[in-house]
């Protein structure tokens, strides 16, 4: 019978965003490797957390990165990315440290490994 073989038919799509990509947001992760990573500072803006900003903008000047730093003093924001100890260190999206300043040549490393 024809009237229940039609039934729910899904579509399959050949990309794995199920086709809602665009060329512009193919071409991000590339323009991203060249321009430099996406660098954020979670914290209340206390002496700690400007001490880890100036070592992350040492680094990237030492790495020839550039990229610039945005710094997050919302505590709602910085909770969004599951950090509970300030300051943290965020590239590209991804916590890759919280709860401690780091010195520049930790922070160079960091950026190695993560780029």
């Amino acid at each position: 019978m024809a009237l229940f073989g039609n039934k729910n038919k899904k579509v399959e799509t050949s990309s794995c965003c199920g086709g809602n990509c665009d060329a512009e947001s193919i071409l991000k992760p590339e323009t991203a490797k060249t321009e430099g990573a996406s660098v954020k500072i979670l914290g209340s803006g206390c002496a700690k957390c400007n001490q880890l900003e100036a070592a992350t903008k040492a680094a990237l000047e030492q790495l020839g990165m550039d990229a610039t730093i945005d710094h997050v003093t919302d505590f709602s924001q910085i909770a969004a990315y599951g950090v509970m100890t300030t300051p943290a260190l965020v590239v590209d999206g991804k916590v890759v440290s919280y709860g401690k300043v780091l010195k520049i040549e930790e922070v160079v490393k960091i950026l190695q490994k993560v780029r």
